[in-house]
């Protein structure tokens, strides 16, 4: 496959017009059907002067779009990061951080400034709106102000919340008939840039009814003096709170920390109290890990959820050591259980080639059975198409699965003894030489493979090969056991060699296991799902997930397949698939045969109440 094809390749989508910087791609759709767009855009870098709101319409689905409409003007005080909502009567509103007092300082940590400013304003001031009554070609001409209960977090800022420190990028929800907007509230500037910060929401009763903006009412929640903050112990970051509501009109949270874990927290009664935030989790009962990055829950037409998240533990922002921690963006499904949404093992959705470049600030949109993302990376924005099987897929891991077929190249089911040789199928390559293009170069491919085995290792020992097809001179590919206690792929293409293990800790010794080493020559990504877990890195390092070297060619080596030649212990069964598997083929794979191979494995907790148990 050209890589160009995949759809989850960055460089295919659709750009979204903007000024040079732009942010927070947001979509509704319009009454005309037209799609809607509000983003901060601006000439300069995030955060510079002359950075404002926009709207652009596209009738095509984000095929062409529409000259920018401004919202405020880029010779205002800063404007930024609208997000939109669109009420019963058609009417949509745009909200938003305006500069008011056009500050263009204030103050921040002395040990971290040297004049003790920060020169940066785009979070600082009022939330405002204004509203369309035409489907956004144009806004009304007064903007208003959301009033915005203080905190102890805003009179413990350097102002004594004089001013006020805050933001937003969370999709606004109407529950039970009440508009909620979300806010970011913001204690103060220094390392970091934001260090303390926790989420409120902006409830009105009335904004979804009423045509007058100066009724419009407005309390801020929770109640009390605290917002949504990280879990006992995970710092002073709980920002970026992004909401979804429940069948039994309860609220559910996720947002990010420092911690490198995302909060989760639920509220039954409409925002007022929240319950202690605890970091977010797999049905299975890991904890989803995620760095300070936007991570996004949105509640599709279907009654089911979608989770956007980067699937490592990185603990900052996406630059200096951390470069590349956004690039690639996962997606996870979700069902809503006894009043709590159970999350699916993810799927990569989106990558950039460039691996320290990635993706952020989404929007789904979902039309006729179809479904959109938009994101941004901070200079380009784009659209995208979902591949509605990858989420199918992720909504399914939760019922009964099966072993897929498709692309299986070698099947030796555990039917008898394995042989200790067999003919090694061609695998697909990951890039090749383009003499002729209009780019002569390195042309990727995007093939990949899996392995997909039963095996019961006696010992851990390091040294044992598992498979191996690897010439004399040490070309193709082998599976062997490290010092670490882990399992490890090894490439070679005789010009270089990329390896990457699974997580320690995850093998066990004398009983049955199940293995899918999954190599995805798209976004280079080699994983390890093991008895239907993905690897993500177990708390032990950064990430479970692994990407090869991007001039690794292939992992074709020797005509042979050499099946445990050095391995103590047994090979029950073995797949060899001709593209790369998804997390949710793994899983079902897993399913598929674990009562019959591993009858003594232990179960996957599917609910709280049974990881209480």
């Amino acid at each position: 496959m050209n890589q160009g094809a995949d759809p989850r390749n960055l460089t295919t989508g659709l750009p979204i017009p903007s000024e040079g910087y732009c942010d927070q791609p947001y979509v509704v759709r319009a009454d005309d059907g037209a799609w809607l767009c509000c983003l901060t855009t601006g000439p300069g870098k995030e955060g510079e002067p002359g950075q404002h709101v926009v709207a652009i319409r596209s009738s095509a689905r984000g095929r062409t779009w529409s000259a920018p409409v401004d919202v405020e003007p880029s010779s205002a005080p800063e404007s930024s990061y609208s997000v939109l909502l669109k009420t019963p009567a058609g009417r949509i509103y745009c909200f938003y951080n305006f500069n008011a007092d056009n500050l263009r300082a204030v103050k921040g940590d002395p040990a971290f400034y040297k004049d003790g400013l920060e020169r940066r304003v785009d979070s600082v001031g009022q939330f405002v709106f204004r509203y369309s009554d035409d489907g956004g070609r144009s806004w009304s001409a007064k903007r208003h102000v959301v009033p915005v209960r203080g905190f102890e977090i805003d009179r413990q800022n350097p102002y004594g919340g004089k001013v006020r420190f805050g933001w937003n990028v969370g999709r606004p929800f109407v529950l039970r008939g009440a508009a909620y907007v979300s806010f970011h509230k913001v204690g103060g500037f220094g390392d970091g840039f934001f260090t303390r910060s926790e989420g409120a929401v902006l409830r009105s009763d009335n904004l979804l009814t009423e045509p007058d903006p100066e009724k419009v009412r407005w309390e801020t929640l929770p109640e009390g003096d605290v917002g949504l903050c990280a879990p006992a112990g995970g710092g002073p970051i709980a920002e970026e709170q992004s909401y979804v509501t429940l069948s039994d009109g309860s609220i559910y949270c996720i947002y990010r920390t420092v911690d490198g874990r995302p909060a989760e927290s639920y509220s039954r009664d409409g925002g007022r109290t929240w319950n202690s935030p605890e970091y977010a989790r797999y049905a299975d009962g890991r904890t989803i890990r995620h760095p300070r990055a936007a991570n996004f829950a949105w509640k599709c037409a279907n009654g089911r959820f979608l989770y956007w998240f980067h699937n490592n533990g990185w603990t900052g922002y996406n630059n200096g050591a951390g470069a590349g921690s956004r690039n690639v963006a996962w997606l996870a499904g979700g069902v809503e259980r006894d009043g709590r949404i159970l999350w699916s093992q993810p799927e990569i959705v989106l990558y950039d080639p460039d691996f320290f470049s990635g993706p952020s600030y989404p929007d789904l949109v979902e039309e006729d059975g179809r479904y959109f993302l938009t994101e941004t990376q901070k200079t380009v924005a784009r659209v995208h198409e979902l591949d509605a099987a990858l989420l199918e897929g992720l909504w399914g891991q939760f019922e009964v699965g099966a072993v897929t077929s498709r692309g299986l190249l070698l099947d030796l089911p555990a039917d008898g003894r394995m042989p200790e040789r067999i003919a090694m199928p061609a695998l697909p390559e990951f890039s090749t030489r383009d003499y002729w293009g209009k780019s002569p170069g390195r042309q990727d491919l995007g093939g990949g493979f899996s392995l997909d085995l039963w095996l019961r290792l006696d010992s851990l020992e390091a040294g044992q090969v598992i498979l191996d097809s690897r010439t004399e001179a040490g070309v193709g590919l082998a599976l062997v056991t490290t010092a670490r206690g882990t399992l490890e792929l090894v490439m070679n293409d005789g010009r270089s060699e990329s390896r990457w293990d699974c997580d320690p800790g995850v093998l066990e010794a004398g009983r049955p296991q199940h293995i899918v080493v999954s190599v995805d020559g798209g976004p280079r990504v080699i994983s390890f799902v093991i008895d239907g877990r993905l690897n993500d890195g177990a708390g032990r390092r950064m990430y479970g997930w692994g990407r090869f070297s991007p001039v690794l060619r292939g992992a074709n080596g020797s005509k042979e397949l050499a099946i445990a030649p050095g391995m103590s212990g047994e090979i029950m069964s073995l797949r060899i698939y001709g593209r790369c598997l998804g997390t949710s083929e793994a899983v079902g794979n897993w399913k598929a045969e674990k009562d019959r191979l591993a009858p003594t494995a232990k179960p996957v907790a599917r609910t709280r109440k049974e990881l209480v148990k």
